[in-house]
């Protein structure tokens, strides 16, 4: 990351609570997108759907042409769903920055439980979502790895996601 942890993560919080997609971007996706993953798209919270645009924006920037790669970085949160809080977002972040005692602390407090372990699931459910939606195998495998990249295009949705 080019910026800090600390700098990164106080950018990002920003941007969930200033989250919103545009008119004209949701538009543009009607021109690539099936109407099963436009659902799946609309389903999403806003945060994680101006994430997504900002992840395949960076990948479109990288990879112009890879259809599966762009439809990985859109979609690759759509299994948080909307009882993923920013609290447990946050809980999340600093477990895997200081300590998975932070999980297990925070996990005693209302909703944190369910919500640590969305987050914990989310790539798998997130590719099954993906998979249901009828979007390709590639796109699909892409999303079920994308903490542990298993090739280029892989390490490249990683490099987004963090990035953004």
């Amino acid at each position: 990351m080019a910026r800090g942890w600390w700098s990164a993560k106080i950018h990002r919080t920003w941007s969930y609570f200033h989250a919103s997609v545009g008119v004209a971007e949701r538009a543009d996706l009607n021109g690539w997108l099936t109407p099963a993953q436009l659902a799946l798209f609309d389903a999403m919270p806003a945060a994680d759907r101006r994430h997504g645009l900002d992840v395949a924006a960076d990948l479109r920037r990288a990879a112009a042409g890879d259809k599966a790669l762009l439809l990985a970085g859109l979609l690759h949160d759509c299994g948080k769903g909307p009882h993923v809080r920013l609290s447990h977002r946050v809980a999340w972040s600093l477990g895997g920055r200081y300590g998975s005692w932070i999980w297990r602390l925070t996990g005693h407090l209302p909703t944190f439980e369910a919500g640590l372990a969305t987050l914990r699931d989310h790539a798998s459910r997130s590719a099954e979502l993906a998979s249901g939606a009828g979007c390709p195998a590639r796109t699909i495998e892409l999303i079920r790895n994308q903490e542990s990249p298993t090739d280029d295009a892989g390490r490249l949705l990683l490099a987004a996601d963090e990035a953004n």
